[in-house]
Order: C-alpha cells, then structure tokens, then sequence
C-alpha cells in the first residue's frame, strides 16, 4: 500500500495523509482538520467517512448536516458537498473512496456473479442519507481503512472491501442509483442544463464566456445558472473546475509533473491548481501524486 504523509506542525494545525491502493482504484485519508474548509465539490467515486474525534459540517442534498464522532459520512459519485468543523476541537475523521467499477464487481461477485442491470452488470447502489448513526458499518469501514494504510496484503484487503461494500449496501442503501435529473428529466430547464453539461465535458480545458455556454444551452444566462445548480447541485464554473481537477488527478497518476497537469487540464497556472486541488481535496497535489506512485513506500501512522 502506498502512502504519504504530511506531519503536523503545532497542536492545532491540519494535517492529513493519504493512500492510494496498487492494484485498483481505492483510496484513504485520514486527516484532523480545524480551520480547513473545503469547497463545494463531488468525487467520481463512493465515498464512506468515519468521524473519530468532533464534528464536521455540511451542506449536501439542499440541506445543512452535521457528522459527530462514531457517524459515518456517505456520498454518491458526484454529490456535491462541502465540509467545515462544527467545534472548536475540529474533527478527525478516516475516508475511503471507492470507485463505481469496484462497488458493481463487489457487489456482482456477492451475488454469485448475478446481475442487477439490464445491460448484464450489477446495479449500483443509492444511498439516501448522507450521515448515518450505525456501529456495525463503522467497525467494517475502519477494518477497511486499517487495511488500506498499514499495507495489509492483497487477499486482506479484498476480504475488508467485500465485507464492508457488502455491510453498506445491507444496512445502508436504498434503491439503484440513477443520473440525476431535474423533475420530469425531459423538460426545458433539464435540457438546457444537459446541454450546459456537455460543452462543459467537451471543452472543460477552454474558458468558455457565459454567452456561449446560455447559447449552447438555448436559454438566458440566469436561467441556465438556476437550472444547471438545480439538476447537478453547483454552479457551471464549479463543475467546470472539477472535471480540470478530475484530469489532472489523472495526469498525476500517470506520471506527470503538477505543471504539465496543470496546464493540460486548463489551470492558469501551477499555484492556481495546488490552491484549488487543496481546497476540494484536502491534500497538495504532490502528496497525492507520491500516494499514487509505485515508488512510494508505506509510513507509519501517527
């Protein structure tokens, strides 16, 4: 297991560490955050979070919610959301991304290799509630997180992951998880927004003038600025900027440099990508590129 630390510096400054699994797309972190606030984002990837110590605070799904020690903190692939301390202690908290293709072939595989999809793969899950309150899921998602970070072999760390996508899924979903849409998906303001969204997707590297995007959308530009928040829960510039930082995160793991990532994925310039990486991510841009390295060697944890 790959690892990489960032130490902390005086009794109440963040600090976080991350981890990236070798042989598929899992990943860990575990941080104590006191002034850090992240700005309203998603991850292309479930996200199960375990707070320890405080509380943090966060707007998700048109509601503010709130995560204290021994809850468990669930997001979707692309909930948007934001995160702050809710005390003065701040929160210390253990999460684990794990992408869609590993949830369905977890899941296809507890079925006995059955199918909940028409088109011959396993539905994926939805989960409804962004904090749950249950000891069961905390004691398999930290037996997990444990796994991923202390480097326990293959073979553990696949039994961990079966065994805690399959305890989620049990006592925590609650239907299949479908693209969101406005009400009634096909009407005017779930177009305009779907039209938004893909020049977005095709140009996200360009600056694109709110004059072209409103056009591209075939509606003005405040009533693409409402319906595009209202289908994907942020504004057209915030879903711009994730997928820059979503390519970027790719060209790290491939090996490119933070400046080469930067700029193809359309930052203005290298401080300007380490500011938003941190702000939506939680680490810099090269602490999560030595995580994903096959050079990295696993830390011991603090």
């Amino acid at each position: 297991m790959r690892t990489v630390g960032e130490e902390e510096r005086g009794r109440r400054a963040d600090w976080a560490r991350y981890w990236r699994d070798p042989d598929r797309p899992v990943e860990a972190m575990h941080a104590h955050f006191f002034s850090h606030r992240f700005h309203p984002h998603s991850h292309d990837a479930y996200s199960f979070a375990v707070t320890e110590i405080g509380a943090q605070r966060f707007r998700c799904r048109g509601a503010l919610r709130t995560s204290g020690a021994g809850m468990v903190m669930v997001f979707n692939p692309d909930d948007p959301h934001d995160g702050e301390a809710a005390a003065e202690l701040g929160y210390k908290y253990r999460i684990v991304h794990i992408s869609p293709d590993v949830v369905r072939n977890v899941l296809a595989d507890v079925a006995g290799g059955t199918d909940g999809g028409a088109d011959g793969r396993a539905a994926l899950p939805l989960f409804e509630q962004p904090v749950v309150s249950d000891p069961v899921l905390v004691r398999a998602l930290l037996r997990l997180h444990t796994a991923l970070v202390d480097g326990a072999g293959p073979l553990v760390r696949d039994e961990r992951l079966t065994a805690a996508v399959g305890a989620m899924v049990r006592r925590g979903a609650t239907g299949a998880l479908r693209t969101r849409e406005l009400p009634g998906g096909g009407g005017g303001q779930a177009r305009a927004a779907r039209r938004a969204r893909a020049l977005l997707e095709e140009a996200y590297a360009q600056e694109i003038p709110a004059a072209r995007l409103a056009e591209a959308a075939g509606c003005s530009r405040f009533a693409l600025y409402r319906a595009f928040h209202a289908a994907y829960g942020m504004a057209p510039s915030d879903f711009q900027r994730q997928l820059r930082l979503r390519r970027a995160r790719g060209l790290l793991v491939a090996g490119h440099s933070a400046a080469e990532a930067a700029a193809q994925a359309g930052f203005a310039d290298q401080s300007h990508f380490h500011r938003w990486f941190v702000r939506c991510f939680g680490v810099t841009p090269g602490t999560f590129q030595r995580a994903a390295s096959p050079d990295s060697r696993r830390t011991p944890q603090p």
